[in-house]
């Protein structure tokens, strides 16, 4: 468990998954008070948190934030078109350039 909590893509992808499932609990909490979603929101946002600190020990805020940014991005923009909020072809433009200037100053 230990060599799992140290290793920086699992704390990276732990990161990431959490503020993509935080964002689509907020969608869901969005739609009209409910403590079930909110609960599970503090629980992820709780262990994102955690999981963001011990990679920010190992690696730099900078790549940190670019490895988090991209996955979280990818998780949301599916979650986004698998209920029908899809983006308008400009958007989609924008978001494409996004992860391309994300995957650009990463190697």
């Amino acid at each position: 468990m230990l060599s799992v909590m140290s290793d920086k893509t699992f704390l990276a992808l732990a990161a990431a998954l959490g503020y993509g499932v935080a964002t689509i609990l907020i969608k869901h909490v969005s739609y009209g008070f409910a403590l079930l979603p909110l609960v599970l929101l503090v629980a992820v946002l709780a262990g994102t948190v955690v999981s963001e600190v011990l990679l920010l020990k190992q690696v730099e805020l900078g790549l940190a934030y670019i490895a988090i940014i991209a996955t979280e991005s990818l998780l949301v923009l599916g979650y986004s078109f698998a209920i029908g909020e899809g983006l308008s072809r400009q958007e989609l433009a924008g978001a494409v350039f996004v992860l391309f200037g994300v995957a650009l100053v990463s190697f």
